[in-house]
């Protein structure tokens, strides 16, 4: 029986979502926004340079259908992407109504969001005052720092030093649906941080808001302040049986590598793997080796969107899309005769892009262990629908299968 691995490169988008004029970024909509096609028009012109150069060199992932998948989804042709695929490839389009990680994750696996999220106002403060008094209480401080809109880097540049003074931890927001709170991992604890966020979790999630997201960082005010890999997720939980549930429930493994389990409220996991996308690597490549028949393993690299896309660093997206694509051959060589795994991502991320947040478009949809097959247009639902009909579930979700 074949595995299946399924593998989210997080907001590596591909441009082209027809409905990209319903979101926005410091007030601009995002239509127009692809992250991997602006980033590789970048490096053609020599607008990305800082410690790499030339234009994008991704021949594993291109070799599998990315430039064309890109052209399909958008209609970008950029030279030195566009290979004859070898894999399978196409374009998936969203239809919740959100740009999030959840509505990203949900959907793939099966379950589109059935609501609306609920957003904190770009207002200070953001939290209304009983989520305000939850976190005080909650974080046993006598008070919190920031109550607002910011990017996760630049509130430590301003309120680190002020944290460390105080013991106050400093909570947030952004324009996805979520209440993050960052804390000292020493001086304020990170098992002491992780408590916080999931006393506080019950309340938002019942406003639904999607995460709570525990954001522990180190340094000093001398040497400045740098989050750590120990984030943590506490999601509201999927409304309706995922992908990993269908597995579940006929007894297959399920293995989680990176924030996956975090995702799903830990749902139809059997263990989880966390760290950066270096040790996530190494993992992924130790499920290839040893993962069981008939088993799933389910795959996040976050660092295309949390170090990059958010800071809207072109160059440093690009290495990070470089460095996956010169270990997949690493991984693709631990699988098996009758394995699939596919490559995608949840949103996009468009580094080039007007403000600090996700962007609305397509994402790619890329196949290993079926040869050349083109799927065209599909549904995020879909892709689990997919990874569902290759391992013999019982699919229950939205999606079709394109196998």
């Amino acid at each position: 029986m074949g595995r299946a691995f399924l593998v989210v490169l997080d907001s590596v988008g591909i441009g082209g979502a027809p409905d990209a004029d319903r979101f926005f970024n410091d007030g601009l909509p995002d239509t127009g926004a692809n992250t991997v096609g602006h980033i590789a028009e970048a490096c053609v012109a020599g607008r990305a340079e800082t410690g790499r150069s030339g234009p994008l060199h991704l021949p594993n992932l291109d070799g599998l259908g990315l430039g064309a998948a890109l052209k399909l989804a958008s209609g970008v042709e950029v030279p030195g992407l566009g290979v004859q695929p070898t894999g399978l490839w196409g374009a998936a389009t969203e239809i919740s109504p959100g740009k999030d990680t959840p509505s990203g994750h949900w959907e793939i696996a099966g379950v589109p969001v059935p609501w609306d999220w609920t957003y904190f106002p770009d207002t200070q403060p953001s939290f209304p005052p009983d989520v305000t008094e939850a976190l005080i209480e909650a974080g046993g401080a006598g008070g919190v720092l920031g109550n607002k809109h910011s990017s996760g880097t630049v509130i430590l540049d301003e309120l680190g030093a002020e944290h460390m003074a105080t013991g106050k931890p400093i909570v947030y927001t952004s324009a996805d649906s979520v209440l993050q709170i960052a804390a000292h991992e020493e001086a304020y604890g990170l098992d002491r941080l992780y408590e916080m966020c999931r006393a506080v979790a019950p309340l938002v999630h019942g406003m639904r808001v999607g995460r709570v997201i525990a954001r522990p960082f180190l340094g000093t005010p001398e040497t400045g302040f740098a989050r750590t890999v120990n984030r943590k997720d506490f999601a509201l939980a999927p409304p309706e049986p995922t992908l990993m549930d269908w597995a579940k429930a006929e007894g297959r493994p399920v293995h989680s590598v990176g924030k996956i389990d975090d995702i799903f409220a830990h749902r139809g996991m059997d263990d989880g793997i966390h760290g950066s996308d270096a040790d996530l690597f190494e993992a992924l490549l130790r499920w290839g080796k040893d993962a069981e028949d008939g088993s799933l393993t389910f795959a996040n690299f976050v660092e295309f969107d949390s170090q990059y896309g958010h800071r809207r660093n072109v160059s440093g997206y690009a290495s990070h899309l470089e460095w996956f694509d010169r270990e997949m051959p690493r991984f693709l060589a631990t699988l098996r005769p009758g394995d699939l795994a596919i490559f995608t991502a949840d949103h996009g991320n468009d580094p080039t892009w007007s403000g600090t947040d996700h962007t609305r478009e397509r994402v790619p949809v890329l196949g290993w262990g079926l040869g050349a097959r083109p799927v065209g247009q599909v549904g995020f639902a879909d892709i689990g629908a997919s990874i569902a009909a290759h391992l013999g579930l019982n699919a229950r979700g939205a999606g079709r299968s394109f196998l």
